[in-house]
């Protein structure tokens, strides 16, 4: 199915008020977990995966991909029933998810993590949207959401920042539990990385490329455990987001940019007339204006090529 020009709904939200359709008959998942040091948690979160799983009308699997361990989530997942496959290396959590998603036989891929932070009751509302959507994401954006304090100034930051690029609203812009199509996934597999700002980047792939995106609130559980999320991951998440957005809109980020440094130039020589004291940096800051805005042009000119020679 071939859903690009469609309208995007990247705004929509479905709240528990409204009512569900069922997933069409031709909506069949591959459930993917990535763990790295999850002992304590995966295999409970397994069992809560399947008993969710197992109460939809959807033919499904199970798949964990075990990242390289240390410690004993690979014995803990083989005493359950789920589809194990085990790296021996760490290579990240976007690694850990291509690997999965590779391995799944169903177009629909639902990701969800194995610490237990996100609820698997809220499995249902996503399916039900499906397929009319091409993403469902859920959100954490209901009562009971529980983010480290120290993370929410930069997250903020960093969804403010992805709204304007992205040129619309997006509710959660990395969250871990979503489903998707395996298609869109192998689509932009050459943009997705290794790391944690894997979720990020098919977000803003999707959006900025009109595909039907629908976003479900839930509430967001207290983790168990450490979180593998460091504080130089940002610079991972704002260097995508950039690069992500430059890739399919990159008029967004370099004709504002060539506004600010034109306008200073303006302003400096309307300064130095008053003065009646010249200097070459404010023609210095208009030509560094025309140059970003000539480098904009042609970078769009390239991403409609690269995008019109891809297959739809």
């Amino acid at each position: 199915m071939n859903s690009r020009n469609l309208n995007t709904v990247p705004e929509a939200t479905l709240s528990a008020a409204e009512p569900l359709p069922s997933p069409g008959a031709d909506v069949a998942v591959s459930v993917v977990m990535p763990a790295y040091n999850e002992a304590g948690m995966v295999g409970q979160q397994i069992e809560k995966v399947r008993e969710v799983m197992d109460s939809t009308s959807c033919p499904y699997e199970l798949i964990v991909v075990d990242d390289g361990s240390t410690d004993d989530t690979a014995a803990v997942v083989r005493r359950h029933d789920a589809v194990l496959i085990s790296k021996k290396y760490n290579r990240g959590y976007g690694a850990a998810l291509k690997t999965g998603i590779a391995a799944a036989k169903y177009e629909w891929i639902l990701i969800i993590d194995a610490d237990g932070t996100y609820p698997s009751e809220s499995i249902p509302a996503l399916l039900q949207a499906l397929p009319e959507y091409d993403m469902v994401v859920a959100a954490r954006t209901g009562k009971s959401v529980h983010i480290p304090m120290v993370r929410r100034p930069m997250k903020w930051v960093l969804g403010r920042l992805a709204n304007y690029l992205a040129g619309q609203p997006i509710p959660d812009l990395n969250s871990g539990l979503r489903v998707f199509r395996k298609s869109l996934a192998e689509q932009f597999a050459h943009l997705l990385p290794a790391g944690f700002s894997f979720t990020s980047t098919i977000t803003l792939s999707l959006l900025l490329n009109d595909y039907r995106v629908l976003y479900v609130p839930i509430d967001y559980h207290k983790r168990v455990g450490l979180s593998k999320v460091r504080a130089l991951h940002v610079y991972d998440f704002l260097l995508v987001i950039l690069r992500t957005a430059i890739y399919f809109n990159p008029l967004r980020f370099f004709l504002p940019l060539g506004a600010v440094f034109f306008a200073g130039g303006v302003l400096k020589l309307l300064y130095d007339v008053w003065r009646w004291k010249f200097s070459p940096n404010g023609g210095l800051l208009v030509v560094a204006a025309l140059i970003i805005w000539a480098v904009g042009l042609l970078s769009d000119q390239i991403s409609r090529i690269a995008l019109s020679s891809r297959p739809k």
